[in-house]
């Protein structure tokens, strides 16, 4: 019975092990904080739910149904060593042959393959994308892809196309950028926006993001879209009911509504 509480105790700490080894071989063997990010979802009693977000950003939650906290943090992060190991390996690296492999997938009747070499294209923005990301993990891929997933939920990009900004350029922007406070308040801003010309809407989005993130907790995948996704919505909701009658996009009230969702955001995370 010990043997196997330890066990159990230890994947955790295997965890925190695996990315601080990692960190430490990427910065030549010098010291650098490991970033292991849990979070409990609030609960009043079981089933218990746990994240754990790694240093890229990815994020993974337990897969089993658990009692208490502690055996929801053990298994969030027996998921997220499994992912964490297998993204090591060999097959799991971007090369010039699974980008050929993965263009020839995307490729459809009305999509040539001929196109991925014209960035002003769909299938061509998405080689360059793959383009950039060679040598890297699939992970380190995805943890990019989630912006762009975001950026195309909230229709930031349909925005951006009809301002007539190229695929090129906004690829570039973003994909250096990464995911930010600013972004999510900008989005959170968005949906508070949507609330306004559509009441209602705002609720109906975040219940339908809210059971993505369950059903994709439950087959053990990566979950950081459907949770930042479940976030910003969290955000704009909350103070939507705190200033419910008093809603102005002025520039002053918008940078007071930043504010306000990032002081929100960080002590959450606290």
């Amino acid at each position: 019975m010990s043997s196997m509480l330890i066990c159990a105790v230890n994947v955790v700490a295997m965890l925190h092990n695996f990315w601080e080894q990692k960190q430490m071989s990427q910065s030549n063997g010098s010291s650098t904080e490991t970033l292991l990010l849990y979070e409990s979802s609030p609960s009043p009693g079981p089933p218990y739910v746990c994240y754990v977000t790694l240093p890229g950003g990815s994020c993974f939650g337990n897969f089993k149904v658990c009692d208490t906290q502690a055996e929801a943090r053990r298994d969030a992060a027996r998921v997220a060593l499994m992912n964490s190991l297998v993204n090591e390996l060999p097959c799991r690296r971007i090369t010039p042959q699974f980008i050929t492999q993965s263009l020839q997938q995307a490729a459809t009747d009305s999509v040539s393959i001929e196109d991925a070499s014209d960035s002003g294209t769909s299938i061509g923005a998405y080689s360059l994308l793959l383009h950039s990301y060679i040598g890297k993990t699939m992970l380190q891929f995805q943890e990019m892809m989630t912006v762009f997933q975001l950026l195309h939920w909230n229709e930031t990009l349909k925005a951006l196309r009809e301002r007539q900004c190229s695929r090129q350029s906004v690829i570039s922007y973003y994909s250096q950028r990464g995911l930010d406070e600013y972004m999510r308040s900008s989005m959170a801003l968005d949906w508070l926006g949507r609330e306004q010309k559509s009441p209602g809407q705002l609720g109906e989005e975040l219940q339908v993001a809210q059971r993505e993130l369950v059903l994709a907790r439950r087959r053990g995948i990566e979950l950081r879209f459907y949770k930042e996704k479940t976030e910003i919505l969290s955000l704009a909701l909350t103070f939507l009911l705190y200033d419910h009658n008093n809603i102005k996009m002025s520039l002053e009230t918008t940078e007071k509504m930043c504010s306000y969702i990032y002081y929100y955001f960080v002590i959450n995370m606290l």
